[in-house]
């Protein structure tokens, strides 16, 4: 029997590659269930298997608990101290004593058990070591060949014992992949899991898009082509924002290949997705001009504090900026980060219009001065009060109409003005109660509820619109609580349809 437990670990370490040491736990394991069926099921067994000779001894065990125990819950394993010394006067709580026992052979059940624990531990070794080898790969391009599709997703052979799966939502919309095709996608996620998948890879993320431009343009695993960027609407539309660390290279037709070959191999890849690749820029509106490709642009306007830009268009021109369910304007936005706004170049004056006699009157009201003083402050760029206030003197000195006593009394009046609104504005959040969406949030309490009220944020979508840097001096919000909060906050933002912007 020694020689044949020997020559079970021996073949089976041989087949499948495995420690020995794994082979011999997995057959004591065997032994011990076969012992413990033979004399009772409720014993606790160990086996001990000398790993040269083969040879083994079959022990009966006790866990052993303090005296004054209330922990004991299974009689025909576990001992109180005071008879555990009856059997082992060196045992000790929170250790074992044992008894030998007589050992079954290792004959025809205790072979069928041992293989099926090998089996099992041969199934925990080798996902144990697909972890070992994917756990630092995440956001790695992958590759391999399907080998089923369910309802569920594809099951992809990485190789090696390594499974990936795409699930429905990683897979690209109406793409037709069937077992046999091989197929890449980016490792989104390692997970150790007794079953079931560990690889979950995913073909619809921006970062899957990027990996594949890495792949066919060495420029960029060069270090020579940045990729800034990525969004995507997959199977359909994508746009890719690239610039250049060397003046001699062209990063967009770098990318784009020799008569569209590179970025042709990508489309391909990605089930014919059209991609657009765009030459970021330092300035914000040039970017985004760049970026609403190819439609276009016939003026900009950039609101800083909203982060947003108005953006014209010829009207003719309209349906194409906006793009087939709003695809393009929206891909511009996700790759640009700014909130766009896209209209006719008629709409944009007549809105360019309104706003100014909306400051006209504003500044007219607020520092009660006529409409030609308000006129010329709305033609030289000032859009606040703040900047009334404070900008360096000599910017409106400058202005043609205005004398420093002018100059002195405006920036006076609008000091004042902003006072008084600074004023009223502490004292109504002085008094501001949170709202119940607000109160009722996983995570909040009253405390923490009515400091966020007294500095404007009453609601949920309030919360939601925050960043964690905006609450960081509230001492009594740690950040990573601050960004727990937010993030419940906006999971309203995300309940919808996902193929439809939000807001």
């Amino acid at each position: 029997m020694s020689k044949e437990i020997l020559m079970v670990a021996d073949a089976v370490s041989n087949e499948k590659g495995m420690d020995k040491e794994i082979i011999f736990e997995a057959i004591e394991a065997a032994l011990a269930s076969a012992s413990r069926k033979k004399h009772g099921e409720d014993i606790d067994v160990r086996v001990a298997i000398d790993r040269r000779s083969g040879e083994y001894e079959t022990f009966r065990r006790w866990m052993v608990f303090a005296d004054d125990s209330d922990e004991l819950e299974e009689p025909l394993r576990e001992l109180r101290l005071q008879d555990a010394v009856e059997v082992d006067a060196e045992a000790e709580p929170g250790g074992y004593v044992e008894v030998p026992l007589e050992s079954v052979e290792f004959g025809r059940i205790a072979a069928q058990t041992a293989k099926q624990v090998i089996v099992q531990k041969v199934r925990e070794a080798e996902r144990a070591q697909v972890i070992e080898d994917y756990q630092d790969r995440e956001g790695d391009l992958v590759g391999g060949i399907v080998k089923r599709v369910d309802r569920n997703g594809a099951y992809v052979d990485l190789g090696g014992n390594a499974e990936g799966f795409l699930a429905r939502e990683d897979l690209i919309p109406r793409e037709p992949i069937k077992p046999q095709d091989r197929v890449k996608g980016m490792l989104r996620e390692v997970r150790s899991e007794q079953r079931g998948p560990q690889l979950f890879m995913t073909r619809t993320s921006p970062e899957f898009l990027v990996e594949l431009f890495k792949l066919e343009v060495p420029e960029v695993g060069q270090g020579l082509i940045d990729i800034i960027g990525a969004a995507r609407d997959p199977g359909l539309r994508a746009k890719i924002a690239v610039r250049s660390n060397d003046a001699r290279i062209d990063p967009v037709g770098a990318c784009v290949g020799m008569r569209g070959s590179r970025v042709q191999a990508v489309s391909n890849e990605l089930a014919g997705e059209r991609v657009d690749i765009i030459l970021y820029d330092e300035n914000p509106a040039q970017f985004v001009i760049n970026a609403m490709s190819p439609a276009d642009v016939v003026s900009i306007v950039m609101d800083e504090e909203a982060h947003s830009m108005d953006i014209a268009v010829d009207e003719e021109k309209l349906s194409q900026a906006i793009g087939r369910g709003g695809q393009n304007i929206r891909l511009a936005s996700e790759l640009t980060g700014w909130e766009l706004n896209v209209m006719t170049e008629t709409d944009a004056e007549e809105k360019s219009e309104q706003e100014a006699r909306e400051l006209l009157t504003s500044f007219m009201t607020e520092l009660d001065v006529d409409e030609i003083v308000a006129s010329i402050l709305v033609q030289e760029g000032f859009s606040s009060l703040e900047e009334v206030a404070y900008v360096p003197a000599n910017e409106l000195i400058a202005i043609e109409e205005f004398d420093e006593e002018i100059v002195t009394e405006l920036r006076a009046r609008a000091r004042d003005v902003l006072i008084t609104q600074a004023i009223v504005t502490e004292e109504v959040l002085d008094q501001a109660e949170p709202a119940e969406d607000l109160l009722d949030l996983d995570g909040m309490d009253r405390e923490l509820a009515f400091q966020l009220a007294s500095r404007g944020v009453v609601t949920r979508e309030d919360l939601a619109e925050q960043a964690v840097g905006d609450l960081e001096d509230i001492e009594i919000l740690e950040p990573e609580r601050a960004a727990t909060l937010i993030m419940a906050a906006r999971a309203h933002w995300f309940e919808g349809d996902p193929g439809e912007p939000n807001g």
